[in-house]
């Protein structure tokens, strides 16, 4: 198994748990609300008739299931993308729950492999997901591809990680941070800032964070440098 195959089992392990274990809206996890800064750009879409949001790395619908209640009487649609069946297979219970299942579309696929036609939509939201396409030049080309993707005056709403560190919490030992892409945060900000050049930049925010995720049942501090960039088109 190569270090991609092994952290991608890693990730769907841990992810698997989480959406067995923590219920969407519900204090105790990440899955306890939608990330705000996304959530803030949903007035930005007054103008769109019909607006087409595309959730790349959508997991259980976190962030999907409030804008799709926010476009529903607009008629629009979210499609959310990811890789692990349990995510598709709760947004889907979960997209019913919260009466927004005809305008949730679910789409199984790798994020780096996804086609975009290009103007296609009025959103674009990737939370935590970039960071785990394989390689740099992949990374790119995704953006590439979000960018093209998006309609005149749409906005990308980007969160990745950067500079991820992984510290066992009972030895204190310094692990392996197991996610694919780790790259500088400078250099990160510089990669999202060429592919969006011409761009209207509406919020670039560097945030230091750590939390306590489980690895192979044993509690592990992951700290990171979120990066929120947010660009309209």
């Amino acid at each position: 198994m190569d270090r991609i195959e092994f952290i991608r089992k890693e990730e769907k392990e841990y992810h698997d748990f989480c959406y067995d274990h923590y219920k969407l809206f519900e204090a105790g996890s990440w899955l306890h609300k939608p990330v705000k800064t996304v959530i803030d750009l949903i007035p930005l879409l007054a103008d769109s008739p019909q607006p087409m949001i595309l959730d790349l790395g959508a997991g259980v619908g976190r962030n999907s299931i409030p804008l799709a209640k926010a476009i529903k009487e607009k008629e629009g649609k979210v499609i959310c993308v990811d890789l692990l069946d349990s995510a598709l297979e709760k947004l889907v219970q979960y997209s019913e729950k919260y009466q927004v299942n005809e305008v949730i579309q679910t789409v199984k696929a790798d994020i780096e492999h996804y086609p975009i036609n290009p103007d296609e939509f009025d959103l674009i939201v990737a939370v935590s997901s970039l960071e785990h396409v394989r390689t740099e030049a992949i990374f790119t080309k995704t953006l590439e591809r979000m960018a093209k993707g998006t309609k005149e005056n749409g906005i990308n709403c980007i969160i990745v990680n950067s500079e991820v560190e992984e510290i066992n919490i009972e030895t204190n030992e310094k692990l392996d941070a197991l996610i694919e892409l780790n790259i500088p945060t400078n250099e990160m900000i510089k990669k999202l800032q060429e592919a969006y050049l011409g761009w209207k930049q509406l919020d670039t925010i560097v945030k230091r964070l750590e939390y306590k995720i489980v690895r192979n049942e044993k509690p592990v501090l992951l700290k990171t440098n979120a990066i929120t960039f947010v660009v309209s088109k």
